[in-house]
């Protein structure tokens, strides 16, 4: 690659400079004739005086006249090839070779005799010529002949021909740099690019571009000015961009938010964590040394769900462990009693667990008719109790079995009463409300606890991907519950937020518009005769009645 670059730089220089030379040579032989045209038109002048045209009229041409004397005195003295003094016929009165005079010029005349000053590269008896011809004028201004005066035309090639080699010295000094310079600029290449040739660098290219796009993982370079400089495929996937999002700021793509303050540097970290769209990411940003930066994009959303999961299935399995444990005090409590014949207070113990757990599963399925929904209440319920808390719903809560899509209102209110759960733990009569009010197709869920509540200047903070005051959970990452919840009820139009409690700790509310369906419409009623005996119209199916627990 060394020797390619540096060939194609000579040859360059090359041609710049033999470009340059012929266009520096070309108007100085046009000015090298300019200025011989200009100085035979001078000579011609300075010849052409009152006392030469009073010679002229007072004598007749001959090689000894006083007309031949004077031209001949000049052309010797300007060094001019010839000087001619001509009539107003044309008649040559002076010329170089004494038998010319008496006859002709052998050009026309014409001009210079009407008055007008003539310059010229021309052809005479005397050969190629730069010639200057003016009119011969008397003491009275009247045009009694011409002088026409010739400088060689060889001896202005002779003056072109010795400015080349200055010429051809500057250019060739001109060369030698250029050669020079290129050759540094050919070493320079050297190091910077390894010596790879310049099929190694496209072959580079090609595999760099087959490389990022093909990754499943999202790449995002930015310059110095945090315009995204390049996105592969599996980034434009991850964040839901286009190609068009390159060249454009990072903020004016993403908009604000932590993902935009992520990938920009604004916030700082291994392993950031941010949530795009429905997506968890992973984040990680090495800056460049032009200013600019790479990150890179793993999507963690799966691993995150996984994750959830499991803490999910861990709390089930508390709640089990739980359940067993009470199971087994109750059982033997029970064996206890029908072994000391207490037959009576065996029957009133169990109907007395019966009816708590009855209760529980009634009060939720009375105000909570989506089935997921109350088995999730339920759930929470249990290992509320196992946790010393109390779960319970409003007395003004209801929530019919019209949602559009359960198994998002199921993710928040399960992550809000996680939260609550973590906030009230050790605290005493620790107490958890969830509220659900309907606003015509939108749903306001209310979680109250009696923890220590949420100070001011962190109700924006908690809603952030990654903030969080807990302990790492086993999967690793915390600080998604509640920016989930407020991703969510953005996604509908709604919104997320946190207060104070009516008996202090937090209350969180999520505002979800369009949550609920229409009503399906009720069946006609058949039309029956009025009258003392007839029974009343059905007005529609009752509810069923909810399982009892078992």
């Amino acid at each position: 690659m060394f020797s390619q670059v540096l060939l194609m730089q000579l040859a360059i220089a090359t041609g710049v400079t033999v470009l340059a030379t012929g266009l520096f040579l070309a108007p100085l032989s046009a000015q090298l004739d300019d200025q011989a045209m200009r100085r035979a038109l001078a000579i011609a002048g300075t010849t052409a005086s009152p006392r030469l045209a009073a010679d002229l009229t007072r004598s007749e041409p001959s090689a000894r006249g006083p007309v031949q004397a004077e031209a001949e005195r000049i052309r010797t003295s300007t060094g001019a090839e010839y000087v001619v003094v001509m009539d107003t016929r044309g008649v040559r009165w002076s010329h170089t070779d004494p038998a010319a005079i008496g006859g002709r010029v052998s050009t026309d005349p014409t001009d210079v005799l009407a008055g007008r000053e003539v310059m010229e590269i021309d052809s005479g008896t005397l050969g190629r010529s730069a010639r200057g011809k003016t009119p011969l004028r008397d003491a009275d201004g009247r045009i009694v002949g011409a002088v026409s005066v010739g400088i060689e035309y060889d001896s202005v090639r002779d003056r072109l021909l010795a400015a080349i080699p200055g010429l051809l010295a500057y250019a060739g000094g001109a060369l030698a740099a250029g050669a020079l310079a290129a050759y540094l600029i050919s070493r320079r290449l050297q190091r910077q690019t390894h010596d790879l040739a310049f099929s190694d660098i496209s072959a580079l290219l090609a595999e760099r571009e087959a490389m990022l796009h093909g990754i499943r993982e999202g790449v995002v370079a930015l310059d110095r000015s945090g315009s995204v400089r390049l996105l592969n495929d599996e980034a434009q996937r991850l964040l839901g961009l286009g190609p068009e999002a390159a060249g454009r700021p990072l903020d004016e793509v993403l908009g604000r938010g932590r993902t935009a303050d992520v990938l920009a540097g604004r916030v700082t970290g291994q392993d950031l964590l941010t949530v795009r769209g429905h997506r968890v990411l992973i984040a990680n940003r090495m800056p460049t040394h032009d200013g600019g930066a790479v990150a890179t994009l793993r999507d963690r959303t799966e691993l995150e769900r996984l994750g959830r999961e499991l803490d999910s299935t861990r709390g089930l399995i508390d709640a089990l462990r739980a359940q067993d444990h009470e199971h087994a005090n109750r059982l033997h409590t029970l064996l206890g009693l029908l072994e000391l014949e207490m037959h009576e207070e065996a029957v009133e113990f169990v109907t007395e667990v019966v009816g708590v757990h009855r209760a529980t599963a009634e009060q939720v399925t009375e105000k909570v008719h989506d089935p997921l929904l109350a088995a999730l209440l339920v759930g929470k319920a249990t290992v509320a109790a196992e946790r010393g808390a109390s779960l319970r719903l409003t007395p003004d809560s209801l929530l019919p079995d019209r949602l559009v899509d359960p198994r998002e209102l199921v993710t928040v209110v399960g992550n809000l009463v996680d939260n609550a759960l973590d906030a009230v733990a050790g605290t005493p009569g620790a107490r958890i409300d969830v509220s659900f009010r309907t606003e015509g197709h939108a749903v306001v869920l209310r979680v109250t606890d009696s923890g220590p509540g949420v100070p001011e200047e962190r109700r924006e903070l908690i809603f952030t991907e990654g903030w969080s005051t807990k302990e790492l959970p086993s999967h690793g990452k915390r600080g998604l519950g509640l920016p989930l919840v407020r991703r969510l009820a953005e996604r509908r139009g709604g919104t997320a937020g946190v207060a104070d409690g009516p008996d202090g700790g937090a209350e969180f509310t999520v505002v979800l518009p369009d949550a609920l369906s229409e009503p399906e419409p009720l069946p006609d009623a058949p039309v029956r005769e009025s009258g003392p005996g007839a029974a009343p119209a059905a007005r529609g199916p009752l509810p069923e009645p909810a399982e009892e627990a078992r």
